[in-house]
């Protein structure tokens, strides 16, 4: 007898995201550094490096997901086979990315370098474990609830691997040189490994622990009726409102998080201040992750959301003019500003579901797959502008990159730039997407509420 859905299930699907992000947040974090402090990049070559990969990437996720659904199903099931092949590709991947023994090879040889192995690593071993790992839910089980528990755990799985790389990296990495914090190359790549070891482990039990139980079907392609939804979506204004605010907040959080690695490094000069940032960032979620669900039902989606990023931008505006020059002063206001976006974080897949309710009621038709992978896409072209855009100002305010064993000491006016970029970046990122998820985004708590009830009725007379 096929084993029934449980606890199981839910700790080995935590399992897979656990591991996908260990090296998914230490190259978003610090990926850069090594780059610019290490092999001596200049920040703005390693920001059309992540602009190109992340518009590579957008592709390669689309080619994934069309692979997965055509390839023919094993006995274990369709999306598992996948985390079984990958998983070692990937981790030698990113263990490859944090290379120090390359530092004194020319710059050719550097940039080739970096282009191939992060490619290899983002484009194709990455996207050919995550895109089937994201879809394996919908084949672990076909109970809405059930999946709800799998997205929470999922998410928990990500959270552990942010404390880890957020908290514990900048402790090992960094050290202090007459006063000044630079960066131990070697100790980059003594992390990479740990992490693939460890990732290693969690893709193994990822896979051994969960069962898909859900028959695949595959669906017929019309183009007939794929033209229409994507026409439908033109005109559906909550899609892409919420796409537009995704879009800004991605902006905000990478560019953000490319900006402080330096502003805790040059500005503040302090790793632990670092690592209590990356603590508070991950920990405001799970603060929030209780109360999510009673905040939805008293005030709504949209309202909640949009006043809570609005919190966020009066912080970071607070931040931008008062300057403050305690790390820890400033860590604490960072806490509050995290609470803010987190809860939209939180919810935005929620803001999706009632997306497809909105094209179903005003067109007839659902189009799941079809609005996610739209919305995908959008956040892939987010995330490639994001990547570009931090290396590109690091270049255009003067910052100066090192080699392995090289202190360079910034001059004041770039630390000041930088405090300026960190702060008042997101004050009015946060802003605008307040701004659209209160006046471009139409679904209220009532007309939420009001679809559910619409949708419901043609349900029941379709019965």
């Amino acid at each position: 007898m096929e084993r029934k859905f449980g606890f199981r299930d839910k700790i080995g699907y935590m399992f897979g995201d656990f591991g996908n992000d260990f090296f998914f947040m230490l190259a978003s974090t610090f990926l850069m550094v090594f780059y610019t402090k290490v092999l001596g990049i200049s920040a703005m070559a390693v920001g059309t490096l992540f602009l190109v990969a992340r518009c590579v990437d957008a592709f390669t996720d689309i080619t994934m997901g069309h692979i997965v659904d055509t390839a023919k199903p094993t006995k274990d099931g369709k999306f598992r086979p996948w985390i079984r092949r990958m998983c070692v590709p990937v981790v030698v991947a990113g263990v490859l990315m944090f290379n120090p023994f390359i530092a004194d090879k020319s710059m050719t040889f550097k940039m080739v370098y970096i282009y191939l192995t992060y490619l290899f690593w983002g484009s194709i071993c990455y996207t050919g474990i995550n895109i089937p790992y994201g879809s394996m839910a919908s084949g672990i089980t076909a109970e809405p609830i059930e999946r709800g528990q799998l997205s929470t755990f999922r998410s928990v799985g990500a959270a552990l691997a942010g404390v880890c790389v957020n908290v514990g990296v900048p402790l090992f990495v960094y050290a202090y040189e007459g006063g000044n914090q630079v960066v131990l190359a070697d100790r980059f790549f003594y992390i990479a490994c740990l992490f693939a070891v460890l990732a290693l482990i969690c893709y193994i039990l990822c896979y051994s622990l969960s069962t898909e139980r859900v028959k695949p079907q595959v669906k017929e392609t019309n183009k007939g009726s794929f033209a229409r939804a994507v026409k439908g979506m033109m005109h559906n204004r909550s899609l892409l409102a919420i796409i537009g605010a995704a879009i800004v907040l991605l902006l905000s959080m990478l560019l953000s998080g490319s900006m402080n690695t330096y502003l805790y490094m040059d500005y503040f000069k302090s790793k632990e201040a670092m690592s209590l940032a990356g603590f508070f960032s991950t920990g405001a979620t799970l603060i929030l992750a209780p109360f999510s669900t009673t905040i939805l039902k008293k005030f709504g989606k949209k309202e909640a959301s949009a006043f809570s990023v609005l919190f966020a931008s009066i912080i970071y505006f607070i931040l931008f003019f008062v300057r403050i020059q305690n790390p820890w002063a400033f860590c604490v206001m960072i806490a509050f500003g995290n609470l803010g976006t987190g809860l939209f974080n939180l919810l935005i897949w929620a803001f999706i579901t009632d997306v497809i309710d909105y094209q179903e009621v005003q067109t007839g038709s659902r189009d799941d797959g079809t609005i996610y992978a739209v919305y995908s896409f959008a956040r892939k072209i987010g995330q490639a502008l994001a990547g570009g855009l931090g290396g590109w100002v690091l270049g255009a305010i003067g910052y100066q990159s090192s080699k392995a064993g090289e202190v360079i000491v910034q001059t004041e006016s770039v630390t000041k730039n930088i405090y300026t970029v960190a702060t008042l970046a997101p004050a009015v990122c946060y802003l605008i997407v307040g701004l659209i998820l209160l006046f471009a985004y139409p679904l209220s708590k009532k007309v939420v509420e009001e679809n559910n009830r619409i949708l419901a009725e043609r349900r029941a007379a379709e019965k």
